[in-house]
């Protein structure tokens, strides 16, 4: 498929998809949305920013511009993803479709999402938790669902979204079309399509563990003492919209306190602020009125901004695989972009295992600017030799493939409590 004309559309989706400009489709655009109007489950895994919600958003719209009788379920990870689709797929809506939509996410009121379920919409597109909230109280009904999309999934299994999305599935007719689409596809992943998909088409669309080709990488080496003022610099020399990941939402709060009273125009998005804060804040970056945000991971997936012209990672992430979704928020839809990445000497481990997850048969070593000598810093010993040292550990992979990376002083324990309270935030 070279273009969204060869595709066999309702006419009222193609002069949609015509006032929106979309001409040439993305590879995995080309792959799953022929397979999606012939009906077919989906499994499919691209990189970030390759155009998957118009993959599943056309085949949607079409089959409901056919079937007047059926309806369509999106489930996102993230409040942000689920507004970002609902606006996508309002955009591709004309009023003589008579297609109805209502987005349900946490942290927005429910009288108006209730006035919203009133209207009898066809559409719904919601996170996990507050989809629970609605069929329990019995205003959310699916029994006319025929069209499901899980986005995003394998982000929605690591926040523990997991018993959740059991529970909706319960309510869906066993007769429908399932488009499972993740980054990445662990075994969780996988067990999930055996058990929901129904043969499902297999769609791989360039490697999902590297970032891609038009994302020019640049790492900075610097003690932590000398890290925002390093930052400063930057701020400064580089031109456009900056997105700036740190660790900790009071590390952003803090951040932002300091780049304001340095002259900054800058705002924080984190899973601590309202919806209503949150929104406000994307929307201001988006239009420019923003040009710096520190956000904490909670950017790091589905957000959309094609203004976005550099990345920084202030601190690592804690999970390897999300450095290449944090650097996926520049050069997309075929711009070019810029990742700036600070290492320092408490970096060493994480930063191996990113360039192992990226390319496993590279040599990772430090090239900046400052170089440390770990074997004689004492500091730094903990990533030497010392084999009584308590602090050291090893990245293992326990028996599902998943990196278990130490005790719980360094941050890194995953429990059960710890992902019912993700949920909890982002639903």
């Amino acid at each position: 498929m070279e273009n969204f004309l060869e595709l066999n559309l309702n006419e009222s989706l193609r002069h949609s998809i015509a006032r929106m400009h979309f001409k040439v489709p993305t590879p995995i655009q080309s792959e799953a949305i022929p397979q999606a109007l012939n009906g077919k489950d989906i499994l499919g895994t691209a990189q970030t920013g390759t155009g998957k919600t118009l993959c599943y958003g056309i085949a949607c719209l079409n089959k409901l511009l056919i079937d007047k009788a059926s309806s369509a379920l999106i489930i996102c990870p993230t409040r942000e993803l689920a507004v970002q689709v609902g606006q996508v797929l309002n955009d591709l809506i004309e009023n003589k479709m008579n297609i109805q939509s209502a987005v349900l996410i946490g942290g927005e009121s429910m009288q108006r999402q209730l006035k919203q379920l009133s209207r009898r919409p066809r559409l719904i597109i919601g996170t996990p938790g507050r989809l629970n909230d609605h069929l329990k109280r019995k205003s959310l009904r699916l029994h006319e669902t025929y069209f499901l999309v899980l986005d995003e999934t394998d982000r929605m299994l690591d926040m523990g979204f997991a018993p959740q999305i059991e529970q909706i599935l319960k309510f869906i007719p066993k007769r429908h079309q399932t488009l499972l689409f993740s980054a990445t596809l662990p075994q969780n992943i996988i067990r999930i399509a055996e058990k929901y998909l129904s043969e499902p088409v297999r769609i791989s669309v360039g490697s999902t563990t590297k970032p891609i080709s038009k994302i020019k990488q640049e790492i900075i080496q610097v003690k932590e003492a000398d890290k925002y003022n390093k930052l400063l610099d930057q701020l400064y020399e580089r031109k456009g919209s900056i997105l700036v990941f740190v660790k900790t939402k009071r590390g952003a709060d803090k951040m932002v306190d300091r780049l304001c009273r340095d002259g900054h125009k800058c705002d924080t998005m984190h899973g601590n602020l309202r919806q209503s804060k949150r929104q406000r804040t994307l929307t201001a970056f988006r239009s420019g009125k923003l040009r710096i945000l520190i956000s904490t991971e909670l950017a790091a997936r589905g957000l959309d901004v094609p203004s976005i012209q550099h990345v920084i990672n202030y601190h690592l992430p804690q999970v390897a695989e999300d450095f290449i979704h944090r650097i996926g928020r520049t050069a997309r839809a075929g711009k070019e972009g810029c990742a700036l990445t600070f290492l320092t000497p408490n970096d060493k481990q994480m930063w191996k295992e990113i360039q192992r997850l990226i390319n496993p048969n590279m040599h990772s070593e430090f090239n900046g600017p400052e170089k440390f000598n770990y074997r004689k810093n004492k500091k730094f010993s903990r990533f030497g030799k010392h084999k009584k040292n308590k602090n050291n550990f090893k990245s293992r992979k326990n028996k599902f493939g998943f990196r278990d990376r130490g005790k719980k002083k360094f941050g890194f324990k995953n429990n059960f409590k710890q992902k019912r309270n993700r949920a909890q935030l982002y639903s």
